[in-house]
């Protein structure tokens, strides 16, 4: 109770006069901030970080990420979609151009386009509800009205009665009060203390409701005689300023598929009937008696959203006045001005729509429209990360934005397994768990993004994995060399992300999955409760000939692409299994500094000082034991003697090791790099060929182990022992289920044994 009675406090303030809010915008201007200015302040007022987009490093508005409501309708991926929307807010807002444009964002279906209207309107009320993004209108009490003026301006009991205020019905600014020759020389001097450039524009009238209230309270108070007409007519008894949040009605209008009614009643809203007879108008209409509950009432004053714009495209030739000459009408004789961003959103049936008449040319009456649609195109994740992110979204309440300090960070979050609660009896009497293995995720994700990948312009000697990979991390690892995504020559006009898998397919299928009794889940093994990585992409690929989304043609492609995402996969369990049978094999740290301050010795033929402050001497026995025993490089035939390296040896040691010391030197030149600086770990062949084991490697170590007895090794054998410690460290190490480790052995194991003898 007190924590809601804080935020609550710090939400709403008491209403203020008219002059205390003119003295506010002078210290805060955002709090007068026209509809575009006030979108781009709240995008940008929550900073940017840093992402990988399909290879290339890119700035992200944390705003998108939906940070306020805990990541729940973050926008993932689509990055440079955002960033092209807010240069366009920002033209807008500065009159650079642009402000006849209705901003479009379409895309294929489960895209994110939904996600940016609910992000919107989360970051816009959050950012309403801080001090620095407050939001304002007016409200009018006429019942306090007198006839005869006092110092009190009428009735203290009318004032006081809160049933007597009125607010404007489209949260107008309080600037617009002013007579306009008042309100720009007002606007110059606030503008004097803005800080990024672009000045506030306030250029819309009062209102039609309050228009009807200021003209009661003139007429009456001119009768009167009264000199000061304005600021009788704005007394705080009359009128007052007040905050409100910003949400869908006030500030926000969305105009939603379903909406139904007359263009006008969409637009702006309707006449009430039963008030017209009651509320005296002077012989016309009184504005007062209508609703103003259409989208662009609503949003006045901050952003209109027309949500599925396929279904009202008869209203969007009747918008084009709204960014031309910000106004639309009420009525005949009645008009108000708008102060609102325009966006709509829209599946690819809209362009269907405005290109039916593309053959006509110059005739086509759908040109001027197309000419104000400034498009946006959302597109399907390229990003492995991003739609693995997505999938666990889809199928758990896991909101959390994925921000990884390193790409093995991430790496880590793309394999995890996942626990999902489902019936465990057909009567749904029980509740289990369901456990989706290590990189089952990752494999679906996978074969979702490779689907979505154009083909044409993927290098000689790679594969759509390759590419999928380089977007997803920026680099690859070729043995001992790293490539960058900027090596390569990627489209930019290439179909990436323009089609492919969605994850709503992959979403329902992996749900088919976790629910289904039969045996085509885990048919390999009789574990039941875990779904491996080759169950989700066989099901994956299986039901593309039922699903009506794909034509025959994506079928056959998509079923294509599968091979190498399996192969893909399986490395990746294939390396885990090596990685946790050899973890106790594992050379120490200490023991690679010894190594490379001794290569450097040899190489440099001088003695290094390490980090203990000790003359290191290049020892040959040292060396040697450690290429052949832990890096597994050479035998013992590849040295002479005394211990001397061959040829072959010294190839290795000058082009793997010294070269990426020389690299790591020159990255690090301007943090006084020495010898004894050096962190092993980030050198690339050292972090190669440590971290990533053979099965020549067990060889070696594990003289008696056999593969072919992995499933059921007789007791008191190497393998028996090899098997037990091996399920323990995929558990410990990597997040395995007991269950899933032995499926996961199984697997890898039923491989190699083809091929160990």
């Amino acid at each position: 109770m007190e924590a809601a009675d804080r935020e609550l406090r710090e939400t709403y303030e008491e209403p203020k006069s008219l002059a205390d809010f003119v003295d506010e915008a002078f210290e805060n201007p955002t709090v007068a901030a026209h509809a575009s200015k006030y979108l781009l302040e709240a995008i940008e007022s929550m900073g940017t970080r840093t992402v990988v987009e399909e290879g290339d490093e890119k700035e992200r508005y944390v705003f998108f990420d939906d940070p306020h409501n805990d990541g729940e309708h973050a926008i993932l991926g689509n990055t440079e979609v955002l960033n092209a929307f807010v240069d366009d807010l920002r033209s807008i807002a500065a009159e650079r151009g642009k402000a006849e444009k209705i901003i479009w964002f379409d895309g294929p279906t489960a895209t994110g386009k939904s996600e940016l209207k609910r992000c919107l309107v989360n970051g816009l009320r959050e950012f309403s509800k801080t001090e620095a993004g407050r939001r304002y209108t007016v409200e009018w009490n006429i019942a306090s009205a007198s006839e005869a003026r006092s110092l009190s301006y009428g009735d203290e009991r009318a004032v006081a009665d809160e049933e007597n205020w009125f607010p404007s019905p489209v949260q107008a600014n309080p600037l617009t009060v002013f007579p306009e020759e008042v309100r720009e020389d007002i606007l110059a001097r606030i503008n004097e203390g803005v800080e990024d450039h672009i000045d506030l524009k306030v250029d819309s009238a009062l209102d039609p409701f309050s228009r009807e209230a200021y003209d009661y309270l003139e007429e009456q108070y001119r009768r009167n005689g009264e000199d000061d007409l304005f600021s009788a007519i704005t007394d705080p008894n009359h009128l007052r300023v007040k905050n409100y949040v910003v949400d869908v009605g006030k500030g926000i209008g969305v105009l939603h598929s379903e909406d139904s009614g007359p263009p006008k009643e969409r637009l702006v809203g309707s006449w009430m009937r039963g008030m017209l007879q009651e509320l005296d108008s002077r012989g016309r209409k009184n504005p007062q008696a209508f609703s103003f509950d259409g989208v662009l009432s609503q949003g006045n004053g901050l952003l209109t959203i027309v949500e599925d714009a396929a279904q009202h495209a008869d209203l969007l030739q009747k918008l084009l006045n709204v960014p031309d000459e910000k106004t639309v009408k009420l009525d005949k004789g009645i008009q108000m001005d708008i102060d609102t961003q325009l966006l709509i959103i829209s599946n690819p049936d809209l362009e269907a729509q405005l290109n039916q008449h593309a053959d006509a040319g110059g005739a086509d009456p759908l040109k001027a429209l197309k000419r104000r649609l400034d498009r946006r195109r959302f597109k399907y994740l390229t990003n492995l990360s991003l739609e693995a992110e997505l999938i666990r979204r889809e199928l758990t309440n896991e909101t959390d934005v994925w921000k990884a300090e390193s790409y093995d960070e991430l790496e880590n979050l793309i394999r995890e397994p996942l626990s999902v609660q489902v019936r465990n009896d057909e009567s749904g009497a029980g509740v289990g768990e369901r456990e989706l293995a290590p990189h089952a995720i990752e494999a679906a994700a996978l074969y979702s993004v490779v689907t979505r990948l154009d083909g044409e312009d993927v290098p000689a000697g790679l594969d759509l994995v390759d590419k999928a990979k380089l977007f997803d991390r920026g680099y690859l690892l070729d043995g001992d060399d790293r490539l960058d995504a900027e090596d390569f020559d990627f489209d930019d006009d290439a179909d990436d992300g323009e089609q492919g898998i969605p994850v709503t397919y992959t979403r329902d299928v992996i749900a088919d999955l976790l629910n289904d009794e039969s045996e085509r889940a885990h048919a390999d093994y009789p574990v039941e409760e875990v779904i491996m990585p080759r169950d989700i992409l066989n099901a994956m690929a299986e039901d593309l000939t039922g699903a009506p989304v794909f034509s025959t043609a994506e079928r056959t492609e998509y079923e294509n692409r599968l091979v190498p995402v399996k192969n893909h996969v399986f490395q990746k369990q294939e390396e885990d299994v090596l990685d946790a049978m050899m973890a106790d094999k594992r050379v120490d740290e200490e023991t690679v500094e010894e190594y490379i301050e001794h290569v450097y010795a040899w190489a440099t033929d001088e003695q290094v000082e390490n980090d203990r402050g000790e003359r290191v001497e290049p020892d040959p026995l040292k060396m040697k034991v450690f290429e052949t025993e832990h890096l597994g490089r050479f035998s013992p035939e590849s040295y002479d003697g005394d211990h001397s390296p061959t040829p072959a040896v010294e190839e290795f040691r000058r082009n793997k090791v010294i070269t990426a010391l020389n690299r790591h030197a020159w990255e690090n030149r301007d943090e006084g790099f020495e010898a004894a600086d050096i962190d092993p770990k980030e050198i690339p062949i050292i972090k190669t060929v440590l971290a990533n084991y053979d099965w020549d490697d067990v060889r070696r170590v594990y003289e008696d182990f056999d593969p072919n007895q992995w499933a059921d090794p007789p007791g008191n054998t190497e393998t028996a022992a090899v098997k037990a410690e091996t399920i323990d460290n995929l558990v410990e190490m990597f997040g395995y289920s007991e269950a899933s480790a032995e499926l996961t052995s199984q697997h890898v194991m039923s491989q190699v044994s083809y091929k160990w003898d």
